[in-house]
């Protein structure tokens, strides 16, 4: 007897199932997509390429990444900002500041508070990291037009906020 696809399969009541809307075909091929992107991001982890490539953890660009873009702050702001628990941005931060690429700093306005910065060793680290990680993407996207990276890049960001607000949203929740 051959083998039966999703689509001929029979229910448990014996009839067949019902065939999926386009819909559900184009949220199967999406969810397919993100998986395999999951796992050749993770394979790759998207590192760049020449020297700098692999040499940078996900964690670690993504913290040095925001202390650039919004400038010093205290683990707890940090914390909130990346959506995770402080416990888990003092446990990331304790190599960088380890290694000269955080400092830790009084606060301005209250000198008992502690902020994290990034040092001038962290920024030049992170610009290198960055440069080779823009190599990749263009590498990756040759052949694409200007058009197509920029409406990737907004639908990518637009994805990530949602899977953002979904995750604040269910951690806010009394169910959650």
């Amino acid at each position: 007897m051959p083998p039966q696809d999703m689509t001929t399969a029979a229910s448990p009541s014996g009839d067949a199932a019902p065939e999926p809307t386009e819909t559900e075909h184009v949220l199967d091929a999406l969810q397919h997509q993100v998986a395999v992107f999951a796992r050749r991001a993770e394979q790759t982890r998207l590192g760049g390429v020449g020297q700098v490539r692999n040499s940078m953890d996900r964690a670690a660009y993504l913290l040095l990444n925001r202390l650039d873009r919004e400038g010093p702050m205290g683990v707890k702001a940090l914390a909130a900002g990346m959506g995770i628990d402080s416990s888990t941005v003092t446990r990331q931060v304790a190599p960088l500041v380890e290694t000269g690429l955080v400092k830790r700093t009084s606060h301005p306005e209250d000198g008992r508070a502690v902020v994290l910065q990034l040092s001038p060793r962290g920024q030049a680290r992170l610009d290198e990291v960055r440069g080779s990680r823009r190599e990749l993407m263009t590498q990756v996207t040759d052949g694409w037009t200007a058009e197509e990276r920029e409406t990737f890049c907004t639908l990518l960001t637009r994805f990530n906020t949602a899977l953002a607000a979904r995750q604040t949203a269910h951690q806010t929740s009394p169910s959650g």
